[in-house]
């Protein structure tokens, strides 16, 4: 083998010589013509004491036109200028600057916004038109801005916005994710669940004094009134077939402590500890326990066999295994506060195709 292999490199050593040799005599011949004319030209213009200048500056001339001409077309694709329809279907000036005063305005963007962001008010804007145009509640715009009255809003006044409907909040020696919460009468889950919130460490969510966190959903201290959380009662209909209508029944009885929205897209439905928590409707399971060590914990992932998926996250126990059949109805774990999670709570997800609806339009 190290024969071959000498071998191989001596021909290969060889080949790239006689390329070298090849490419040099060549190279070497055509500036060797190259210098010779050259030299030929110079001795007969010396020699004329400046006799072909003339003939040579017009012949020089001749040919930078004729390449003017050439390339004129090959230009004007390059670098095209403003057409004639543009030239002729121009606005008066009134209406130029009418559209440029126009331009100056906010534009709203599609994207999901991360941090607060500025508005500037428009001749004839309300509040409410502002808060529909991002998605958020009238509140929201008058603590964000500390306005006593929505009606004090004028032309020219820049507002912050806030991404979603809620308060602002920035942290205090010695606050925790669950005092904010209560503090602003809001879910603690819904705050580490909101995307753009950090933590100093992800796993307790600890928190650094000054950060400012997005308390989705919260309300200002002295405007909290007190109102009922939404509850279900927990249904546990007979067992049945797998439905192709995608209708589902309520997988745990409990408060809903947070709704479906962009970064939560799903349902979360607190009640005690190791509460029995049931399928929603018959399939087959594909997953059951934490096998990926992803924020929904222990969970169990149930496919109806009609394109939807149910997905039920923060269990402290599943009680079936993957690939079991089960009926609409039958235990497959209880509630826990596995993987991200503040609190004992189900974390309940509908899937079709991909994408995670909103379990509300569903459930019966």
């Amino acid at each position: 083998m190290r024969r071959y292999f000498r071998l191989y490199r001596t021909d290969l050593g060889e080949y790239i010589y006689a390329w070298y040799r090849y490419v040099y005599r060549r190279l070497y011949g055509v500036f060797s013509k190259f210098e010779r004319i050259k030299g030929l030209i110079t001795v007969v213009l010396y020699r004329q004491r400046g006799r072909f200048t003339r003939p040579f500056v017009h012949t020089a001339m001749g040919g930078l036109v004729a390449m003017s001409v050439v390339l004129a077309p090959v230009l004007a694709s390059s670098f095209p200028g403003v057409d004639k329809e543009s030239l002729t279907d121009q606005q008066p000036e009134t209406e130029i600057m009418r559209t440029t005063e126009t331009d100056t305005a906010t534009q709203v963007s599609e994207k999901v916004r991360d941090k607060v962001m500025d508005y500037q008010v428009q001749t004839g804007d309300t509040a409410s038109e502002i808060a529909d145009k991002f998605g958020i509640s009238v509140d929201t715009i008058r603590w964000e801005n500390n306005l006593t009255s929505v009606n004090q809003i004028k032309p020219g006044q820049t507002l912050k916005i806030l991404p979603v409907t809620g308060v602002k909040h920035k942290v205090g020696r010695g606050e925790t994710i669950y005092s904010i919460a209560k503090k602003y009468n809001a879910n603690p889950q819904g705050v580490v669940d909101f995307p753009f919130n950090t933590f100093a460490d992800n796993e307790v969510f600890s928190l650094a004094v000054g950060q400012e966190l997005i308390i989705p959903d919260g309300v200002k201290p002295a405007e909290i009134q007190w109102s009922p959380a939404r509850s279900v009662a927990q249904q546990t209909p007979n067992a049945g077939v797998v439905s192709a209508l995608g209708n589902f029944v309520w997988p745990i009885g409990g408060r809903i402590t947070q709704g479906y929205r962009f970064y939560h897209q799903g349902i979360d439905i607190a009640t005690a500890f190791g509460t029995p928590v049931v399928a929603a409707d018959s399939g087959r399971v594909v997953v059951s326990g934490w096998p990926d060590g992803s924020g929904y914990g222990i969970r169990v992932e149930i496919d109806h066999g009609n394109g939807y998926i149910t997905r039920y996250g923060h269990l402290s126990k599943t009680l079936v295994g993957t690939g079991q059949t089960v009926n609409r109805g039958d235990r497959i774990g209880l509630e826990g506060s596995t993987g991200r999670s503040t609190g004992p709570h189900l974390h309940f997800e509908i899937v079709r195709g991909g994408v995670k609806l909103n379990p509300l339009n569903f459930l019966k």
